[in-house]
């Protein structure tokens, strides 16, 4: 990716690995495997992998011995992916190496060897070109495409309050702003993603993978709710007076421990031609 460009913090991976473990659909998986290349080795490339948490989560359920490939912008991200893989050394025959780099721009061989693409909470942050050449990087590579908690724009707290509508909307908006001369697709990126493998002759297959958080995620909680509320006021400013006691509210249920959050996201495995229609026997 290019020109402004959004950091996305260690702490807030971190914080937000175990909900999205939960969410991720071991369904795609399922379907995944039964189509898996029995004479070709399991090499993975992550595009957008930040500190490796996907391949912490899938590693485990795909066959061994496994070779990741984590490709990233941020370098203190993948330093950070190698540092907690070397504390496991090559567990389960899983072995990893780092590439920093724009994922949008990658060279045409750079993918030649996978077995398997995935990503995990990008589309939403890429413009329209740049989504393009992720689907066209993906196709170059010539097998399945696993790309999980797209966000789609839907939340849901409860209790409700007034304010709830408003300020998902307002931060739908800041999704879809332009920074640094980039058109961010926001929640459009999912759907815009299915239609670009499709019309290439890509089967996809779409699950929805929200996020279901209760009392027990109060500090995930708590940390999305922050940032989805600072991105609303940023988008309109006019709401910052409503706003402080929308917080105040919000907080005094969260500490009572009476607030619950969903936020969708959809998870989608987008599968080259040549794989058949139905799942093997072997499944």
């Amino acid at each position: 990716m290019t020109g402004e460009q959004v950091r996305v913090s260690a702490a807030w991976l971190d914080l937000r690995e175990p909900a999205d473990a939960a969410a991720r659909s071991l369904d795609l998986v399922r379907i995944l495997l039964a189509h898996w290349p029995a004479d070709r080795p399991t090499v993975v490339h992550d595009l957008g992998a930040g500190s490796g948490s996907m391949g912490r989560w899938l590693a485990p359920h795909l066959p061994g011995p496994q070779h990741w490939v984590l490709h990233d912008r941020d370098g203190d991200l993948l330093a950070l992916a190698a540092v907690q893989a070397s504390t496991t050394g090559d567990a389960g025959g899983v072995t990893l190496e780092t590439r920093q780099g724009d994922l949008t721009r990658l060279p045409p061989d750079d993918l030649a060897n996978a077995a398997l693409v995935t990503a995990s909470a990008l589309l939403d942050m890429l413009t329209a070109d740049e989504l393009r050449r992720f689907v066209q990087t993906c196709v170059a590579a010539n097998c399945p495409a696993l790309v999980t908690l797209s966000v789609i724009g839907g939340v849901r707290l409860h209790p409700m309050d007034p304010l709830d509508e408003v300020v998902e909307a307002a931060f739908n908006e800041h999704q879809q702003r332009t920074t640094g001369g980039r058109a961010l697709l926001g929640p459009r990126a999912f759907d815009v993603a299915v239609e670009l493998f499709g019309a290439l002759g890509w089967r996809v297959e779409v699950r929805a993978s929200p996020w279901e958080l209760g009392p027990e995620s109060a500090p995930l909680i708590a940390r999305w709710f922050a940032g989805w509320v600072d991105a609303a006021c940023e988008q309109r400013p006019e709401l910052a007076a409503a706003a402080t006691a929308y917080r105040h509210r919000r907080s005094t249920q969260l500490h009572e421990g009476r607030l619950a959050v969903t936020v969708a996201h959809r998870d989608l495995l987008a599968l080259p031609p040549h794989c058949p229609t139905e799942p093997s026997d072997s499944s």
